[in-house]
């Protein structure tokens, strides 16, 4: 007998608003990562732990030789918990929860190859979605094909947004079309549209998360990254997903409303040009968690974002240091719906 995907079981991905039950999030745990400035990182991310605890309970999963660091630097509004990791973007990592609309919770369980195989040593972070649907004691689908966290964006009402240079990517899964990908799209996160943005960009090592191109405000209603310099590499290909998501409909065919939120001045490190977006923000309960880069542009992305979400508070969090590892505020937490 065939296992029965999310969908089939009646549960489907709500949208990030949805009030929510707790955050997940996990402590830089590969030092290499970050160019040197591991320091910043952790403080980042505890700054964003703490930001997000001031709306919602909040569990921050970190290797248990990292416990007692990981306590210190985030304080006791945020609940610690020991398991053995590899990384720390919980968007990716952690399990994809699902809802069925009738008071019970599921989470689907992803195939991890790092990104496509960037790192070898990722059998603990292949792991993490198990343990925390373990902890959480819920219904764990587990899935036959590779998927992040951050590819995908869901507005709960039966649409999904994805990019073609992440999922069309030969190092995820090389021996499925397009079409099967929507077919498994639409199996695992009960969705009934997909709307495809195209490249993400320049830099991003994720190859084009969508989560750091497009993202719903609320059904109807799209968040875009944008150029404004046509001088820029990352000019045309946002220009390009913009037409994009302007042309589309969704699953109740409405066409989108969208909010276009300017990428800041470029900046290059030692990692290279960072990939820096607003789109990468966190819906807490309540409020927006928003990356801030010291640029001005981070005071029109706040304005875009009152506008969006007139009912949520605006906290707007440095993310630099985050972004020196290669993503963002979205990318480093996870939400579990409440239910």
């Amino acid at each position: 007998m065939t296992a029965l995907t999310p969908a089939e079981a009646g549960f489907h991905m709500p949208a990030e608003g949805a009030p929510h039950a707790r955050t997940w999030m996990a402590w830089p745990a590969r030092i290499d990562l970050w160019n040197g400035r591991h320091v910043e990182a952790k403080a980042a991310y505890a700054a964003v732990a703490r930001a997000v605890a001031r709306f919602e309970p909040i569990t921050m999963v970190a290797k248990p030789e990292d416990v007692a660091e990981a306590v210190a630097e985030c304080g006791p509004s945020v609940e610690i918990v020991a398991m053995a990791l590899d990384d720390s973007w919980m968007r990716d990592i952690g399990p994809t929860f699902l809802v069925d609309g009738k008071g019970n919770l599921a989470g689907a369980d992803w195939r991890f190859n790092a990104w496509g195989d960037k790192w070898p040593d990722y059998a603990n972070d292949a792991a993490i979605a198990a343990q925390v649907l373990e902890r959480t004691g819920v219904r764990r689908f587990a899935a036959p094909f590779v998927l992040e966290g951050g590819s995908i964006h869901s507005d709960g009402e039966g649409t999904v947004l994805t990019s073609e240079q992440c999922l069309l990517n030969p190092n995820r899964n090389p021996h499925l079309s397009k079409s099967q990908i929507e077919v498994n799209l639409k199996a695992w996160l009960g969705a009934e549209t997909v709307v495809w943005v195209g490249q993400g960009l320049e830099n991003d090592g994720t190859d084009g998360h969508v989560d750091n191109l497009a993202c719903f405000a609320r059904p109807g209603v799209v968040l875009a990254t944008s150029c404004r310099d046509p001088e820029d590499t990352n000019y045309a290909p946002m220009q390009d997903n913009l037409a994009r998501l302007k042309a589309a409909r969704d699953a109740r065919g409405r066409a989108f409303e969208v909010l276009e939120l300017p990428i800041p001045a470029k900046r290059v490190t030692a990692a290279g040009r960072l990939a820096m977006t607003y789109t990468n923000f966190y819906l807490a309960n309540g409020a927006v968690i928003a990356p801030s880069f010291d640029d001005p542009m981070d005071k029109v992305a706040a304005e875009v974002l009152a506008k969006a979400f007139p009912e949520r508070q605006i906290v707007q969090v440095p993310a630099l240091a985050i972004l020196e590892g290669g993503g963002g505020i979205h990318c480093i937490t996870q939400q579990q719906p409440a239910v």
